[in-house]
C-alpha cells in the first residue's frame, strides 16, 4: 500500500482587470537600480566617445553664452543686478537654466531612440528619461567649475545659504524628469514633439529670469513668473551664490509643480508603456 504523501497548498493567484489608475510600482523602480545606473554611465561615454575636446566644450557653452549676455545687457542695455558684476549674474542663472534645457531637449527623445532596447525587453519605461536627465548632471559639474573660477575672480564669500544649493539642484533634477518623461511618452505617439520641445526651451529661457531679476516684473504680474516653476529654482542659485533674498515663495511652488509633474509623468508612463512597443 503506497502511503499518501501530503501536497503542498499552492499560492492562489488572482488576476483582476486593470483599475481606472494604473500602478506606480516604486518598488520595481527600486529592483531596476543597476540598470539605471547602467544607462546612466552608457549614456555619458556615448556623449564624450569620439570628440576632440571632449569635455571642454561643455564648459565653453555657458562661458560663451555668458560673454555674449555680458556684452548686450550688461553694457548695452544695462539690466540692473543691484552692484553684482553682470558676468557673474547671468552665469548663475544660466547654469541651472542649461542643464535643464539640456536634459529636456534629450530627455524627450529618449523612448524614440531606444525603440531597439525596448521592443525586446521589458523594464520600467520611466528609466530611460531618468537616466538621460542624469547623465546631464556631469555637464553641470564641469559648468560649474566655470563658476567656481567666477566666484573667486570677484571674491565672493561663502556663506550659510550655500547649503540650499544641492536642495535645488534636486528639486531641478526631479522636474526635469519629469518633463523629459511626459514629453518622450508624447513623442512616441507624436513626432512633432520632437521639433516642438528646442522652440519651447528657447522661449522659456526668456519667461524665465535667467538674464534678469524676477522682481524686476511689476508686483502685480509676479504670480505670472513664479507660475513657472524654473523661477524659484534659478533665483535659488542665484540668491544662495550672490547674497539675495532668498525666494521662498516661488521655491516653494517650484518644489510643488516638481513633484506633480514627476507623479503625472509616471502615471502617463504606466499608463502607456504596454503600448509602447508597438508604437515606437
Amino acid at each position: 500500500m503506497i502511503p499518501f504523501a501530503a501536497v503542498e497548498p499552492r499560492a492562489a493567484v488572482v488576476v483582476r482587470p486593470p483599475g481606472r489608475w494604473p500602478e506606480l510600482a516604486l518598488t520595481e523602480l527600486w529592483a531596476y537600480r543597476e540598470l539605471f545606473w547602467f544607462l546612466v554611465w552608457r549614456d555619458v561615454k556615448v556623449r564624450y566617445r569620439q570628440t576632440l575636446l571632449g569635455v571642454t566644450w561643455v564648459a565653453l557653452q555657458p562661458l560663451m553664452t555668458m560673454a555674449v549676455f555680458a556684452v548686450v545687457l550688461g553694457r548695452l542695455v544695462g539690466v540692473p543686478t543691484d552692484g553684482i558684476p553682470y558676468p557673474l549674474f547671468a552665469y548663475t542663472g544660466l547654469l541651472p537654466w542649461l542643464f535643464f534645457s539640456s536634459a529636456v531637449s534629450t530627455g524627450a527623445l529618449c523612448l524614440v531612440g531606444h525603440s531597439d532596447l525596448i521592443t525586446k525587453v521589458y523594464f520600467p519605461r520611466i528609466l530611460l528619461p531618468a537616466a538621460t536627465v542624469a547623465a546631464r548632471l556631469v555637464d553641470f559639474a564641469v559648468g560649474s567649475l566655470g563658476l567656481f573660477a567666477l566666484l573667486m575672480i570677484y571674491r565672493v564669500p561663502v556663506t550659510t545659504e550655500f547649503a540650499i544649493i544641492p536642495v535645488a539642484l534636486f528639486v531641478e533634477l526631479v522636474m526635469a524628469i519629469g518633463v523629459a518623461a511626459l514629453f518622450s511618452s508624447l513623442n512616441v505617439r507624436y513626432r512633432d514633439v520632437g521639433f516642438v520641445v528646442p522652440v519651447l526651451l528657447q522661449l522659456g529661457m526668456f519667461v524665465t529670469p535667467v538674464v534678469y531679476r524676477w522682481t524686476l516684473v511689476p508686483p502685480r504680474w509676479r504670480w505670472l513668473i513664479m507660475a513657472n516653476p524654473m523661477t524659484g529654482i534659478v533665483e535659488t542659485y542665484r540668491s544662495a551664490l550672490l547674497g539675495y533674498e532668498l525666494p521662498w515663495k516661488p521655491f516653494g511652488v517650484s518644489v510643488v509643480i516638481a513633484v506633480a509633474v514627476l507623479l503625472a509623468a509616471l502615471f502617463e508612463i504606466r499608463r502607456s508603456e504596454g503600448a509602447l512597443a508597438d508604437i515606437v
